[in-house]
């Protein structure tokens, strides 16, 4: 009785941050757009591998896309604290769209190239990674502090799902309609987000110190990441997963074409594994967490991670 009653205060506190109608709105917009996304990267790369047939050509389209993210990371942090999130979010958005667009325009067209893919690619990448921190560090003005971890799992559950279903979605599209329908999809999917922030009529606060410098914003982040032993350790470990993780996800195409023999379809669904993967042990992490120390548990999904990686090396079949 007691864990019933304890498992229904947890789903309610998951569903809180729903009940607010500006979250609920922008989160299912959110949703659509992250399925966009994945729908266009799976479009992305098998473009590139059709046209190419270069390894290194196909894994820069995962470098075009994540590139932002590295090189913008501090800096948008900044600029989410400097300017008023909303309109951060909505010109980040916007830039996002176009370079959507673009890429769908340039397919429709016939004027598709490897320099276009990843310009493209890179112009999405770019205001994703601006968009990111506004709106992150802008959800606890709409739910609340109290619900703030309630809307940080949320948020993590819509990536999710989307990378476990957008993949083969896409690979469906890619191969039944062709690549113009995935990256026009995408770019439409731009539109309920837009227009869910748009709605939103943000209570900003005046603030109570002259805006401070982007460059010296960006430095008072790095000082505070320099006295913090426990968030170095936290980057350094990510870096290091990272870099290990990053060949595997950019090489996927190369994987279901010329190993397992497959198409379009059969990329989406090994892409889509990894989203399955994220929400299983996402929806066991309470239970995890309540068991064993987080330190143990980060170390175990480490190694297994390690042997997932030593699998996919030498196996050549799809199950």
């Amino acid at each position: 009785m007691a864990a019933r009653k304890d498992a229904d205060r947890q789903a309610s506190a998951m569903g809180a941050p729903l009940r607010q109608r500006a979250f609920r709105r922008i989160w299912t917009a959110s949703l659509f757009s992250n399925l966009g996304q994945q729908v266009q990267a799976v479009a992305a790369a098998w473009t590139m591998l059709q046209i190419t047939h270069a390894p290194h050509l196909v894994a820069m389209v995962q470098t075009a896309s994540m590139l932002p993210i590295m090189l913008l990371a501090i800096a948008a942090g900044a600029i989410a604290d400097m300017y008023d999130r909303r309109k951060v979010a909505i010109a980040a958005l916007c830039l996002s769209f176009s370079g959507a667009l673009l890429l769908a325009a340039a397919a429709a067209l016939g004027l598709i190239s490897p320099a276009v893919i990843l310009l493209c690619c890179f112009i999405v990448g770019t205001g994703l990674a601006l968009y990111s921190p506004a709106w992150q560090s802008s959800a606890s003005e709409v739910v609340g502090p109290e619900a703030m971890p309630a809307a940080v799992a949320l948020y993590s559950l819509s990536n999710n799902a989307a990378r476990s279903v957008g993949p083969a979605i896409g690979g469906v599209i890619v191969a039944s309609a062709g690549m113009v329908v995935a990256f026009s999809l995408n770019a439409v999917l731009y539109l309920p987000i837009l227009i869910a922030l748009y709605l939103w009529k943000r209570q900003a606060e005046p603030p109570r110190l002259p805006p401070e410098r982007l460059d010296r914003a960006m430095l008072a982040g790095l000082r505070y990441v320099r006295h913090a032993p426990p968030i170095r350790r936290a980057i350094g470990r990510t870096i290091t997963m990272a870099m290990g993780t990053s060949a595997i996800y950019s090489m996927t195409p190369f994987v279901a074409r010329q190993i397992l023999g497959g198409g379009p379809g059969t990329y989406g669904l090994l892409l889509g594994a990894f989203g399955i993967g994220a929400v299983g042990f996402g929806l066991a992490t309470a239970r995890l967490r309540a068991r064993f120390p987080i330190e143990w548990t980060v170390r175990g999904c480490s190694l297994l991670l390690g042997l997932a990686l030593l699998l996919i090396s030498v196996s050549r079949h799809t199950r």
